[in-house]
């Protein structure tokens, strides 16, 4: 099912999202200082062509260690983002997201929206993989929380 609603998805406005996306990562590492928003655009554009069992989560909660998109310097660009080009993507996908709600055959699309419109307000410090990946990363986290919780080494 994944596979065909890719598929459906790319045909009828993926690719052009995903094109834009890529576009704007382009545009972000012309000014040299956009380089880091430039490396998230490119993963959310990818994500756009095909987002069906993908997700987008933090990567510290992925790989159990921070990096520099995911401490404060991750904040203050999300911050930046978010004032400049988030907003305004969100929106976008929101109100895309509206529209094929509109249709009982559009909710999983306008569902996917609505995780790319999440990605768009604060996209460094994130990464895309698979739905069983971001499950597993989950499962993972919450067993070493309860261990620690419970003393258990």
């Amino acid at each position: 099912m994944r596979a065909i609603g890719n598929i459906v998805w790319f045909v009828f406005g993926g690719l052009v999202m995903g094109l834009g996306w890529w576009l704007a990562g382009l545009l972000a590492m012309i000014t040299i200082v956009g380089i880091p928003w430039a490396r998230s655009c490119f993963v959310i554009g990818t994500f756009a062509f095909f987002p069906f069992g993908k997700e987008a989560v933090d990567r510290e909660e992925l790989s159990g260690r921070g990096d520099i998109g995911t401490s404060i310097f991750g904040t203050v660009g999300n911050i930046i983002w978010f004032v400049f080009a988030g907003i305004w993507l969100a929106i976008g996908h929101v109100c895309s997201a509206v529209a094929c709600c509109l249709t009982i055959i559009g909710i999983p699309f306008g569902i996917q929206h609505l995780k790319l419109a999440g990605i768009a307000l604060a996209p460094i410090g994130k990464t895309v993989v698979s739905c069983d990946v971001a499950e597993a990363s989950r499962r993972f986290n919450a067993d070493a929380t309860v261990r620690r919780m419970r003393g258990v080494a």
